[in-house]
């Protein structure tokens, strides 16, 4: 028994008063997923101390998930981990330490939904056309487009299908991908769990059962990055949906997680980005809106180019390694995101030695006294389309960094750039902000570590 029991029973107190917190974590290792819905009224993981590891096995995202009806938000990302000493109004930094694609062959494609196979959402509200029950569960029987079908009466159940779809085998080098024909897609499908080596808790169907074989012999760079990072919002919505672009399917839904804009804007943490920079390497600093922020993990692409434009890129599994640490009164509305060097645009790149000393030579010249000192920063904005998230990531970065709007779309146009990180409404506004700043707004010292 400890010594703070015998205190307890000195006072008279019983054991069940006594709430023994939870020692944080310097290394927390997550394999546990969600059924689609971030609720922040949910148990999280952790505490993991501030400066700690998190090393996560990621499911493969969109497309398991999306012939999975029990999964109810589009995606399978791991349980929220609970930050020590992030408050409301905090910010959490992330910093990708590794990323590791463990799937030997994925599948994707562009997809159609069924509309006799849902209400309202084909992402959130699944229901069987045959005995008509919501989120029903599901088995893969066989191979092919029709092999997911409803464990109670046996019709097809999945609500998507593909309209040009491909099978890729991965190098397990991780460097090569290549598209395969009819009887490679068989043979993969066969053995569909081996080759996407889901993690052992994932109740999602292998997408590679549907064997697609469209395209054939495509050879692709692989460059994995995380289509879901970031932390939890202030009230349950579907993960794929935590994003200005696909929030917009909530407002006057048909279904328990309806929003209103209002709603929408005040809650979501656009976790949800698929911007293929964020990446090992990269640093991403997210908003606190619930107490311990809840760092969530998935999505994991094994490459794509801006835009994700076909709605889909290759999904796989994962193994992840983060180091989160908590920036105290940091308030932001969306995330921050802080790219390797070489992913950013060419304007935004941080200036050499002989670059400024060229800078002050030319000041000097037209009577300039100072030349001010600037690092890159990334402004992600989400919106239904790519104009209304262009137009949020402006305005949150003069909120931020106390700008006018006009201000920031004139850094952005000669010290950075405006950059799709998914089609059609999430973006990056990439500028060079002043050092003084920085400073102001508490996160100097993150951005020059991470282009220092």
């Amino acid at each position: 028994m400890t010594n703070e029991l015998h205190v307890l029973e000195k006072e008279g107190l019983e054991n069940d008063d006594f709430i023994q917190q939870p020692q944080a974590a310097e290394t927390l290792f997550v394999n546990e997923f969600i059924d689609g819905i971030l609720d922040p009224s949910q148990k999280m993981l952790g505490p993991i101390k501030d400066g700690g590891t998190i090393i996560a096995n990621t499911a493969p995202g969109c497309w398991g998930p999306m012939l999975t009806p029990t999964i109810r938000g589009g995606h399978e990302v791991t349980k929220p981990v609970f930050v020590e000493g992030a408050e409301v109004g905090d910010a959490i930094v992330i910093k990708i330490k590794s990323i590791q694609v463990t799937s030997l062959a994925t599948s994707s494609g562009y997809d159609e939904a069924i509309i006799d196979r849902f209400i309202g959402d084909p992402f959130v509200s699944v229901k069987c056309p045959g005995c008509g029950k919501l989120h029903p569960s599901t088995i893969v029987k066989g191979i092919g487009p029709q092999a997911i079908r409803c464990s109670t009466c046996d019709t097809e159940t999945a609500p998507f299908k593909m309209i040009n779809g491909y099978t890729m085998a991965l190098d397990q080098k991780g460097q090569i991908g290549v598209t395969v024909g009819r009887e490679g897609a068989r043979r993969i499908a066969l053995d569909a769990k081996n080759y996407m080596r889901t993690p052992e808790n994932s109740v999602q169907n292998p997408v590679v059962a549907l064997a697609p074989s469209d395209l054939v012999g495509i050879m692709a760079r692989m460059r994995p990055f995380l289509g879901q990072l970031g932390t939890t919002p202030s009230k349950a919505m579907p993960d794929s949906h935590n994003a200005g672009d696909f929030g917009s399917f909530l407002i006057g839904a048909p279904h328990e997680y309806a929003f209103t804009q209002d709603e929408l804007d005040l809650h979501r943490t656009d976790g949800h980005m698929d911007i293929s920079r964020v990446r090992e390497g990269a640093t991403i600093i997210c908003p606190v809106k619930v107490p311990g922020g809840g760092v969530y993990i998935g999505d994991m692409h094994a490459m794509q180019g801006d835009g994700e434009v076909a709605g889909h890129t290759t999904d796989v599994a994962g193994i992840v390694q983060l180091q989160v640490s908590v920036l105290k009164k940091v308030a932001l509305e969306g995330p921050v995101l802080l790219p390797n060097e070489e992913d950013l645009p060419y304007t935004a790149k941080p200036f050499t030695k002989e670059e400024k000393r060229r800078a002050r030579e030319l000041a000097e010249e037209f009577g300039v006294k100072q030349v001010e000192e600037a690092f890159p920063v990334s402004m992600i904005g989400s919106g239904k389309t790519l104009n209304e998230a262009t137009d949020n990531a402006v305005q949150r970065a003069a909120k931020l960094f106390e700008m006018s709007e006009p201000e920031v779309l004139n850094r952005a146009t000669i010290t950075g750039s405006i950059e799709i990180g998914r089609h059609p409404g999430v973006v990056t506004a990439t500028f060079q902000v002043p050092k003084t700043i920085l400073k102001k707004v508490r996160i100097y010292k993150t951005v020059k570590k991470q282009y220092d």
